[in-house]
């Protein structure tokens, strides 16, 4: 702390604080034609001025990237100190931001180069380690800290001699979770990965899981389009030899960090919600599957109808950290695809203490559109992302926007009075004349759900990242909320990993193909979040 006397600095510089030395006294009494009386003493010394300097750290709550706070007042008992009663004015002095609109890149290793850039002859591109942006979450203590997810690992759809499914070119590509800081100059500094592994403490990998447990036949591929084996040194088995699978793998999409330092993963896969201690190591399972005898919680039966590669995308909790909150990424196949073009998703809330579990809508501005994000303000109001696939650069219509949206007037699906029109299926959840929730959209409107008192989450808009920042990421996927005034974000790069026909290659942000996509990390500041 540094003190400064401000009372050897002219009167006219801090008048709004203090009085100066006193004025002169008056002249005496002028005598009956008398000579002038003698000049009276000078009036006492006035008090002093003080000013105390504090370093605000990065993180601080008025100044995000640090600052000097200035106290001033005066020493009104005159010990030459300014204590906390003397402060007349409190004036921060912030470092501004220094993080700019096109955003700042998170560092990365190179997984694998030395495979061919699609159709380009002769030339490699780069795997990269990476793929930190499924999501992103607030460090619970430390204000410029921040975890993020990865998802399975570097995949590509292709379809190959035992069925569709995806080229995974690092096929034991453990998927894990990443802890990032946030420097005062804006860059950003990795400080360590945890490896997500099976309650025996083994890593898990990505690849997908047994048909038993939500897997949808995706076969894994290697690089050069063999199937991913028990045993890659051996020839394809079915009994002896057979496709690899993992029942403890993760497509990780929705990411929740405690104050007591274990993690909560959602996945695409199951959708699985997985318990993860400070370590990596699973602690707790729940998911739609009756006959895992791994989960301690069942989700409804419905959640088991996801649409491949669009499960439950996002995760967050509340601030009392009792209730998980669920966001589905997309309609899902309830009962079947025939409902795939629509508009409906779902949103479950969990209850840690309680066990209860609750259901409610969220109506998408386009069909087919992704909820990819989700974070709690309070318990009953979240910040939620809705966007499209495209590419701003490519295709100036995309939509990346982020939501405000409350729980409080919706409808609970899980408390819906049942009647004549209204059951609840075991397996399929709330219906309406015997149509589930997505087919009655399809058939009918979001009107008929009105007519039968069914409600979605209310919902206002946020930020349009394309309008104010021409965001051009296709997957905006992660949200750091900081404060109610600041919010970061931050895109999957798909470890900057694409495929097209099949053909393993760069993923570039633009049709030229100049610009690589890579996980970066941007700043809104000065939001209203918390009206």
């Amino acid at each position: 702390m540094k003190r400064i006397n401000l009372g050897l600095i002219s009167c006219a510089l801090v008048a709004s604080l203090t009085a100066c030395d006193g004025d002169d006294g008056a002249q005496g009494a002028t005598g009956n034609n008398g000579a002038n009386g003698a000049a009276g003493k000078d009036g006492n010394a006035g008090l002093s001025s003080l000013v105390n300097q504090t370093v605000l750290p990065m993180g601080d709550s008025t100044c995000f990237f640090g600052g000097i706070a200035i106290e001033s007042g005066l020493d009104t008992n005159n010990d030459g100190v300014l204590s906390s009663s003397e402060v007349s004015q409190n004036n921060p002095v912030c470092q501004p931001s220094p993080l700019t609109a096109q955003g700042v890149a998170l560092p990365y290793t190179a997984l694998r180069s030395d495979l061919q850039n699609g159709h380009v002859e002769g030339s490699v591109f780069e795997i990269r380690n990476g793929g930190f942006g499924s999501d992103m979450v607030a460090h619970p203590q430390i204000k410029n800290q921040f975890y993020t997810l990865t998802d399975r690992g570097p995949n590509a759809t292709y379809t190959g001699d035992y069925g569709k499914g995806k080229k995974f070119p690092i096929p034991d590509y453990t998927p894990r979770i990443g802890l990032f800081e946030l420097q005062q100059n804006g860059s950003i500094k990795k400080l360590k990965g945890v490896l997500l592994k099976r309650p025996d403490g083994t890593p898990i990998s990505g690849l997908p899981n047994t048909s038993n447990f939500g897997g949808t036949g995706e076969t894994p591929y290697t690089a050069d389009g063999q199937p991913v084996l028990v045993d890659q040194t051996k020839v394809f088995d079915e009994f002896n030899n057979p496709i690899k699978l993992d029942d403890y793998g993760l497509d990780g999409e929705g990411l929740v960090a405690l104050s007591d330092g274990s993690f909560w993963i959602s996945d695409e896969y199951g959708p699985h919600i997985v318990h993860f201690d400070a370590e990596g190591r699973e602690i707790e399972r729940i998911n739609a599957f009756k006959n895992d005898d791994r989960v301690s919680l069942h989700l409804p039966q419905e959640f088991a109808n996801r649409r491949a590669n669009r499960g439950m995308e996002g995760l967050a909790i509340t601030p009392d950290e009792k209730t998980l909150v669920g966001i589905m990424q997309s309609t899902m196949y309830n009962p079947d695809k025939a409902v795939k073009s629509l508009d409906v998703t779902r949103i479950v809330t969990i209850n840690l203490e309680t066990r209860q579990i609750s259901q409610y809508l969220y109506k998408q501005e386009k069909a087919q559109n992704s909820n990819s994000g989700i974070v709690a303000l309070s318990n009953s109001e979240f910040l939620v992302i809705e966007r499209d696939g495209a590419f701003y650069q490519q295709s100036p219509d995309a939509m990346k926007r982020i939501y405000k949206i409350s729980l409080s007037d919706a409808t609970d699906l899980e408390q819906v009075n049942t009647n004549n029109d209204l059951s609840q299926d075991p397996d399929l959840g709330l219906l309406i004349s015997g149509k589930t929730i997505e087919q009655t959209v399809l058939e009918n409107s979001w009107d008929t759900l009105t007519t039968h008192g069914i409600q979605p989450v209310s919902k206002t808009l946020v930020l349009d990242l394309v309008q104010e920042i021409a965001y051009p990421h296709d997957k905006l996927e992660g949200m750091w909320l900081i404060d109610h005034s600041r919010l970061a974000v931050i895109n999957d790069d798909d470890f900057a990993t694409w495929s097209s026909n099949g053909v393993l290659e760069q993923k570039y942000l633009d049709a030229g193909r100049t610009q690589i996509d890579g996980n970066k990390l941007y700043l809104f500041e000065n939001l209203q979040l918390n009206q």
